[in-house]
Parts: C-alpha cells; structure tokens; sequence
C-alpha cells in the first residue's frame, strides 16, 4: 500500500527469526519441500540507527522505527506489530531523511505524544542473503544470515554486544505453510527460535541497564481474577480501552479497514463505562473527561457514519431494477460520496494531531495511574457489578417503553435514537462484567445487543433518508429526474417501520425479569 502524497509505502512483513549460534553458519535448504533452488544473493552491509523515546515508548509497545543505509531497502522503517506470535508486522516505507518523517511520526504519535523521539541503539550487519524459489523462479522467502553488532547510543556508557541470526520471510502473497518446512529442517540442524521478537529488543536486552520505569498508567497489574472487589475489573477494563483507543490510532491515520469503527468504539466505552460506574469512580474526575471522549467519538464519527453510509445507499441503489434508475444517479452518488470522505478523512486526521486530543490521551493515562476510586471500588465485584448493569437496564427500558408509546414520526424516531444509546450503554456495561462474572453478564450482553441492532438499523434508516432527501434535492437543482431517490426513500420508511414492528418482540426476550433472573437478582 502506498502512499503518494507522502512518499510512503506499506508492506506486510511475515518473517522468524531464529539464534544462529557462536559461529553458526546456515544450514542448507535445498531439500525443503516446494523449493527448487536455492539461489545465492550476497552480502549486503547494513547500518541502521533506531529512534526511541528515552523511556522507550516505542519498544515497549514491540514497535520499532529506525534510519537505514545499505541494501536494497535503504530509507525509514517503521514497523508496527500485528500478530506477534506469528511474526506478522505492518512494514511502513519512508525515503531517507535526515529526521524522522512526518508521516511516521504521525503514526507514532499517540504512543510518543510530545516526547522526543532521539537515537536508542545502532545496529551494524553483515547479511548475506539466499532467496528460495520455486521451478518457475518465482520467489517463495528470502533467508538471511545476520552478523550483528549493536552499540547502545542512550543512557549513558555506550555499550556493545554482537550476535549472529538468521531471519526467514516470506515473499509478498506467499504459503505461510511454506515457514513451517523451513523451520522443521532448521531445528534438525540444531537451529532455534529466538526468544528476542526483534535485533533492537535483543540489543536493549543486552546493551541497557534495568529498563526505565513505566510510565503513568502504563503499568500492567495483574489480570482480575474472580475474587477480585469491583474497582479492580473496572480499571482492568478501562486499561483494555485505553489500549485499544492508542492502538488504534496508526491504523486510522493509515485508513485501513473499520479502523474508525474500532477507535471510536473504544471510545465509547471508556466513556460509557465511566457512567455506568459512578459509584466506583469519582464524577468530578471522569465527568470532565467524559464531556473530551464525547468530543473525540464525535469527531470520528464525522468519518465512519459517512463511510457506513456511503456503503449503505450504494447497496439500496444496487438492488433497485436498472430500468427505476432514472438520471446519472450512480454519478452522482460516487460524487456526493467522494467529495464527503476527502473532507471527514482530513479533519480526522487533524483532530488526531490535535494538542486536545493529546491532552485527552495524557489524562485518560493520569486516572489509571493515579484511580479516583471511591468505596465501593472495594465492594465484591458479584455484588457492586450487577447492580451497575441493572441502574442501566431500567433506564434502557424507560426509554424504549417512552419510544414505543408515541405514534410514528420524527418525535419516535428521537426518542428510539436516545433507546439505542441506552441499549448500548447497558451491553458494554454487560461486557466488561464478563470477567468477573462469566456467563450471566454475557447473556446480558448478548440481550441487549439485540436491542441495540434493532434500534440502530432503525436510526440507519433516519440518517439515510436525510441524505436521500438532500440527494433528491440535489439532483431535481441540476435537472435530473429525482425519481429513484424517492424511490429509495420509500423503502428506507418501510424499513424503519419493520424495525419499529420488531422492536417489541426483542424488547420481551430481554425482559426485566429475565434479566434480573439471569443475573441472580
């Protein structure tokens, strides 16, 4: 994937590394299945210099951003975990520079913060390089043996250490089967994995004193168990967010796929969570903090309702008789849509490099460092956590009961709209009960789940007739028939009516009785 505007590309890298030993040399794969040949490449000589925080922020979330010359790749990497197990990481391309990119830095960003980003370790390697191919001569992995030799360029005394390793990666669209086959004959040449996930991790292993002490909020306390009092599963709960939310930032900047969806998800919860829990935490710490996560679900909400949308009304359109389109109306869609996405995806982007939201992301940091926790946070988890889920339920139900009651129109329509935030609200308070009390909290959030999918493909709806009302308006304004807007219109009301039918029937299944009695209330 590439970028460009900036000069950036991505790469998805799926690579082991393994020791090679004092001296160790590499074995010969020529006899791993699927490979014909083994073909010789040379020695490349690589320096590179890895950027870092001084409290090493990056390496501490396994992602790794370096400056390097040599070999066919020279230029910025940053790289950025995605399964780690699997040695799978996301590989972003800069050309060289003298300081970090912009584009890298901004990926870096919600991690760093306004924390300088200087010198760690320099890395110098003699890699000689085998690419294994098959009968065509088609590129199946690149194998390397790395003669390292790593120097400490922070924290005082600059300390040296050298090993040797050999990296397999897999070529671009390649069998994942095929890491497997070469594994098996590099372990019956005596060969293991590395116990390092990267050369830097080794080298801050082997070069550095202890490492820096964690930073506010960033310690990780143990994982609740069920024994556990309720403060404990709620701040466990909020780290999870926490993360998620940070996380989640590289892959929005990035436009990668529903990465707007998770983020402003995880958002949601933090702040939902913060209400529902207001006996454990104290509101005059999370209220103020909960008006900025509104402020930041807002604005990315702004890009993901456009692209749910967008994909939406290209559906209906799709599924109506080529004969009933009427106009250039696929036209004129893809233009309502282009010109829409191109705005939300810049403003996104600025709201992310945004002394507010940084601020935001210190502060959420600030609460798990330091809990404004308050008695309660003390009480059994069994007792203290349904109790929170109840409070929600009973508002839920208010609102839905409120919804139900008034006729058909757009005083219903708000009033299902407030029903589905409440529905929400309510499953989330389900789901960080899960770890402490299993299955009852789950059914309870798989109940209101349901609610909530009613309520919100009856708010879709809203917003689609909005938007096909304007699109009408739009298209009769240049002289074009506004015929299968209305069309789609139509059916956008029939589809809200069916979900306001539906609603009742769901509504039952999570009854309060029920509820309560799935929960031992």
């Amino acid at each position: 994937m590439a970028d460009t505007k900036h000069g950036t590309a991505t790469h998805r890298e799926i690579e082991r590394k393994y020791d090679a030993g004092a001296g160790g040399g590499l074995p010969d794969l020529s006899g791993v299945a699927g490979v014909a040949d083994v073909i010789d490449k040379g020695v490349a000589d690589l320096d590179a210099v890895y950027y870092d925080t001084a409290d090493q922020r990056l390496a501490e979330a396994a992602i790794t951003l370096r400056r390097r010359t040599g070999g066919s790749d020279a230029g910025w990497h940053l790289k950025l975990p995605v399964s780690l197990a699997d040695g799978v990481r996301d590989e972003v391309h800069a050309p060289l520079s003298d300081d970090v990119p912009r584009p890298l830095a901004g990926l870096v960003r919600s991690r760093v913060r306004d924390t300088p980003l200087a010198p760690v370790v320099r890395l110098r390697s003699a890699r000689a390089v085998r690419h294994l191919v098959d009968e065509s001569g088609t590129l199946l992995a690149e194998v390397s043996l790395d003669e390292v030799r790593a120097e400490r360029l922070s924290g005082g005394d600059r300390r040296t250490t050298a090993w040797s390793e050999i990296e397999v990666e897999l070529a671009d669209g390649g069998d994942p089967r095929l890491l497997d086959r070469v594994e098996k004959k590099l372990r019956k040449a005596g060969v293991r994995r590395s116990t390092s996930g990267s050369k830097l991790a080794r080298a801050l292993a082997e070069t550095g004193d202890a490492a820096p002490a964690g930073r506010d909020g960033w310690a990780q306390p143990p994982v609740p168990s069920t024994g556990d009092p309720a403060g404990a599963h709620v701040m466990a709960y909020l780290r999870e967010q926490r993360d998620a939310l940070i996380a989640m930032d590289p892959a929005v900047r990035q436009d990668l796929p529903d990465s707007v969806h998770q983020m402003r998800v995880a958002t949601r919860r933090l702040r939902s969570a913060f209400k529902t829990y207001r006996k454990i935490l104290d509101r005059e710490t999370t209220d103020p903090l909960g008006e900025e996560l509104r402020w930041l679900a807002g604005e990315l909400g702004v890009d993901r309702d456009r692209e749910v949308l967008t994909e939406r009304l290209t559906t209906a359109l799709a599924d109506v008789p080529r004969t009933l389109r009427l106009g250039p109306v696929r036209a004129r869609l893809r233009i309502w849509s282009i010109a829409g996405r191109a705005g939300s995806r810049r403003k996104t982007v600025a709201v992310l490099d945004s002394s507010r939201y940084l601020a935001l992301l210190d502060a959420v940091d600030a609460l798990l460092a330091d809990p404004p926790l308050r008695k309660a946070a003390g009480a059994p988890a069994d007792d203290a956590l349904p109790k929170a889920m109840l409070k929600d339920f009973d508002r839920l139900a208010a609102r839905v009961d409120h919804a139900l009651a008034l006729a058909p129109g757009e005083e219903r329509d708000t009033a299902m709209h407030e029903a589905r935030k409440a529905a929400k609200r309510a499953r989330y308070a389900g789901e960080a009960a899960k770890p402490a009390l299993g299955k009852p909290a789950k059914r309870f959030a798989k109940r209101m789940k349901a609610v909530q999918k009613v309520l919100g493909e009856h708010q879709d709806s809203v917003v689609a007739r909005e938007a096909l009302r304007n699109l009408a308006i739009q298209a009769h304004a240049a002289g074009e028939s506004a015929y299968t807007w209305g069309l789609l219109y139509g059916r956008e009301e029939a589809a809200a009516a069916a979900q306001e039918r539906e609603l009742p029937e769901v509504w039952d299944r999570a009854a309060a009785s029920k509820v309560r009695a799935a929960l031992g209330g």
